[in-house]
């Protein structure tokens, strides 16, 4: 199939009275679903209803709202009536609505709420760029409409017009989507700029159906997913696509009621990002720390036997992090490996029953797997879970590349790496200093393993570009290849690992470069640190931001608070002088000389975008002066 409408009404044929989506009836703790028919009807019905608007083919269309069933009704219309759609969450700032909007064209938006209604309403540049806005939730408001302002419609009036539109408006749909190319464009996602404003990434239907085509994991119409990330990011929305042409019911969930979903769905695969992992870690460390001693030790026997016994089955199959490739080489290792699995597996079964096993109830019993983007998977949470027996499938990509490079699969599970690289796609990894070949999946180049260099990548999931911006374009892509601006090496078992971000690099006054994520995942394994940010830059030393586990101090009710207090300094100094050492593989310049504690915690669309990434120019800013009294101390 050549676009994703193809692939719509596929489903819809194929599946048609199967569960597609299932959102949480308002006040209960019951789902509502909807079949894949009745999704497919209504889409075709919206489709049709904005194509009587006025809405032209390869036009674009606003889509401001959060994960639920109206989201994915409106983004299956705008790919239906041949147009593009511009999505961004309910949370989008007056910056980016000021500056997303007129950018990226769009003559239709859809709100989720009067609130954002207002906002938009307000904004001079982008009411005076639209022709339409359509509220999801709620009632118009009763003001005049005056010249050159937006016409206001609701989600419910719109798709009844466009049911009655009958016929008629069925054929018009189905014109837009037999002139529907490959090469046109699916959606126009507007990065959430770790680095400044946002770009608006061109990921075209050929994009997103090769990743569809290629996704490596088995998946069904048996599975139940769980939606949890932003619906408007694109490994959520990919994974959505994904699931409805397997034929799963996606059931949308949200922070606040992820426990209870996850108890009432008993969901069999989701996709996350590495922050949800960490926080249910660090729910299942507290909660062990608060037990009796007897459970703490089996606790600690159970994931420790287990821990071993994923490692020997690792080591037979070749997966272990630091396997070579020669068997010759590893057989010693097989052989020592088969011998302990022998003499263990008893043990192992019996704790998995009596310990793990509720361990992973907490999940809903039946979680098979997870994928895990958006950002680097700490190495002794991916460990954690893989021990408990619910497989992480850590990926790697961005934005620009739809999203997928590369992503672990259940056969090729090799923790601390992102998997092996996606089929049909090309990887280089290049000397950052000189520019060098050192790696590349192309015949006859080189392939130096554990040579650590820039990713560069080129494959159909490549982005068309940046819209309206062919300089940016120009700087990351060239000769189809692009620029990810990470840094990593091949391991022995052709996997990739990621190993920092080139523009993240600090550079010490001694010369030495230093990546500043390891050292930030090792920190936050301490239960005494929320977040942190490695700061150092032309400077003698490293120093970090650290946001205090506010809940570890007794007595320190704020943020603000804590940030003043010696001991909670003295116990933080502490922790990082444990965690960042020798004996954990971190070499002189890499130790951290100074600690400060911060007077809030970092929060999405300020420190933090929404993939949970730290804006670290944002950071910069803010604290700069808390930065400079680090390094003045120290002179």
């Amino acid at each position: 199939m050549k676009n994703l409408a193809e692939i719509i009404a596929h489903s819809a044929r194929e599946f048609a009275s199967l569960p597609a989506f299932a959102t949480r009836k308002t006040g209960t703790r019951e789902f509502e679903t909807i079949t894949y028919s009745e999704l497919h009807a209504g889409a075709m019905a919206l489709a049709a209803a904005l194509i009587d608007l006025g809405l032209s083919a390869r036009e674009h269309v606003g889509l401001f709202c959060d994960n639920r069933r109206e989201w994915i009704l409106a983004d299956l219309a705008i790919i239906l009536s041949g147009a593009a759609d511009v999505p961004r969450a309910t949370d989008v700032t007056d910056h980016d609505i000021s500056h997303i909007v007129p950018h990226s064209d769009m003559k239709i938006l859809f709100v989720e709420n009067r609130g954002l209604l207002d906002r938009i309403l307000r904004n001079p540049a982008a009411s005076a760029a639209l022709s339409g806005i359509i509220l999801i939730e709620g009632q118009l408001p009763d003001i005049d409409r005056k010249p050159g302002e937006p016409r206001l419609f609701t989600f419910s009036g719109l798709l009844e017009k466009g049911r009655r539109l009958g016929e008629g408006g069925v054929r018009q749909v189905l014109d837009r989507i037999s002139a529907i190319k490959p090469d046109d464009l699916f959606t126009l996602i507007y990065t959430s700029g770790t680095t400044g404003t946002p770009r608006g990434v061109m990921l075209t239907h050929a994009n997103i159906v090769s990743q569809i085509s290629r996704i490596p994991i088995s998946i069904d119409p048996s599975d139940r997913i769980l939606s949890i990330l932003p619906v408007w990011h694109i490994f959520e929305r990919v994974f959505e696509m994904i699931a409805l042409a397997r034929g799963c019911c996606t059931f949308y969930s949200s922070v606040r009621t992820l426990r209870d979903d996850l108890a009432i769905v008993k969901p069999t695969f989701m996709a996350s990002a590495p922050r949800l992992w960490e926080s249910i870690y660090q729910g299942v460390r507290t909660n062990v720390d608060k037990a009796p001693n007897v459970r703490r030790k089996l606790f600690s026997v159970a994931t420790g036997v287990a821990g071993l016994v994923l490692s020997a089955k690792r080591r037979i199959r070749g997966t272990q992090l630091e396997d070579q490739s020669g068997i010759m080489v590893r057989l010693p290792g097989i052989i020592w490996s088969a011998i302990f699995l022998i003499l263990i597996y008893p043990l192992f079964l019996l704790l998995d029953r009596i310990v793990l096993a509720k361990i992973r109830s907490a999940t809903g019993g039946n979680l098979r797997g997870s994928c895990s983007g958006g950002g680097a998977l700490p190495y002794h949470v991916d460990l954690f879970f893989n021990a408990i027996g619910i497989p992480v499938l850590e990926g790697y990509g961005m934005t620009e590349t739809s999203p997928v490079i590369s992503v672990r699969t259940f056969e090729r599970l090799v923790p601390g790496t992102v998997g092996p690289i996606f089929k049909d796609t090309e990887v280089r990894i290049l000397d950052l200093q000189t520019g060098n070949l050192l790696f590349s999946t192309e015949a006859g180049a080189p392939k130096v393993r554990y040579a650590k260099g820039e990713i560069h990548v080129r494959g159909p999931q490549v982005m068309k570009g940046y819209y309206k911006d062919p300089e940016a374009t120009a700087r990351v892509l060239r000769d189809g290849w692009m620029n990810t601006g990470d840094l990593g090496i091949m391991t022995w078992n052709d996997c990739l690992k990621i190993v920092g971000r080139s523009k993240e690099t600090i550079v010490l006054l001694s010369g030495e470069n230093v990546e500043p994520v390891p050292i930030e995942n090792r920190i936050q394994q301490s239960p005494f640190v929320t977040a942190c940010m490695v700061v150092g830059q032309d400077q003698k030393f490293l120093g970090v931001l650290v946001v205090p586990a506010l809940d570890r101090f007794e007595g320190l009710e704020s943020y603000e608070a804590a940030s003043r207090d010696e001991r909670a300094l003295a116990t933080i100094r502490s922790e990082v002088k444990r965690l960042v050492d020798a004996e954990a593989g971190f070499k002189v310049f890499e130790r951290i000389g100074d600690v400060r504690l911060l007077p809030r915690p970092f929060e999405v669309g300020d420190e933090l975008t929404a993939k949970l990434s730290i804006r670290r120019h944002i950071v910069t800013e803010k604290y700069a002066k808390l930065i400079a009294e680090m390094y003045s101390d120290a002179r």
